[in-house]
């Protein structure tokens, strides 16, 4: 019973936060277009299933993936399973005792990007557009390498306690100077490919991985060192994607190359 009281509260905060949304759509088309909604009843279904799927992915977060990212986190740092001194305090913290956090950082910034919702979406519609010259698949392993690496670096940035915008302004001034260099085709994809990943599937657990390491490490805040790890999970795809373009286009380049060098001897 109290799962349901609760499961209804989440409920009618949903319908709450979603009501905006659905007043100025429906404001617009009345007032602004003066057109009946096309098809008003399967909107109305539509909009009933977004409540309620809303609604249970919200009560999942709070019951499974919240717990689930602390409680990794909790144990990767436990420091019985590191063999260290649990009275050693915040001296103790060695960036190297803890190389399996980074692993199950990096394999989780990896497996949450290649299923995340918005990615795919992006990725569809990239392919279809350049005609097939964006890989459906190598766009998206390039993101889920890049949101790999930068959420390994961002748990190694908690457990170092480095301050967060050294990462960060290094991050963009390298971003800056591969959009000079880069394929202009690629670029403004690129830029969306970092926004995509910090949605449904990425966010909940990069976000409880970084509030348990930043629980359980010694000597640091939640408040201060918890965050930030999404922003990492928004930067290095941009890195990634436009590496991986470049990659493609020097690759091309030397087979030309070489093609025409074969041309020549003949």
């Amino acid at each position: 019973m109290h799962t349901l009281v609760v499961f209804f509260d989440v409920l009618v905060a949903t319908l709450r936060d979603v009501a905006p949304i659905a007043a100025v759509i429906l404001g617009f088309q009345v007032l602004v277009l003066r057109r009946r909604v096309p098809n008003l009843g399967q909107v109305l279904i539509g909009f009933g299933f977004v409540l309620v799927g809303l609604a249970f992915f919200l009560e999942g977060l709070e019951l499974a993936l919240f717990p689930l990212g602390k409680l990794m986190a909790k144990q990767l740092t436990a420091p019985e399973f590191l063999g260290l001194d649990p009275l050693g305090g915040s001296d103790a913290v060695q960036w190297q005792n803890y190389l399996w956090v980074y692993l199950f950082a990096a394999a989780i910034g990896f497996s949450t990007t290649i299923a995340e919702p918005s990615l795919i979406a992006v990725a569809i519609k990239a392919n279809q557009v350049s005609g097939g010259a964006v890989g459906l698949w190598g766009l998206r392993v390039a993101v889920a390498i890049g949101v790999a690496f930068g959420i390994a670096l961002g748990a190694y940035r908690i457990i170092s306690g480095t301050p967060l915008h050294w990462y960060i302004i290094t991050g963009y001034v390298i971003v800056m100077v591969q959009t000079a260099y880069a394929p202009k085709s690629i670029v403004a994809l690129a830029y969306d490919s970092g926004g995509v990943t910090t949605s449904t599937v990425t966010v909940p657990l990069v976000a409880a991985l970084g509030l348990g390491l930043s629980h359980n490490i010694p000597g640091r805040d939640p408040l201060l060192d918890g965050f930030g790890l999404i922003a990492f999970a928004s930067l290095f795809p941009i890195m990634a994607v436009m590496g991986y373009a470049q990659l493609s286009e020097w690759s091309a380049y030397r087979a030309r190359k070489k093609s025409s060098s074969l041309e020549q001897e003949n």
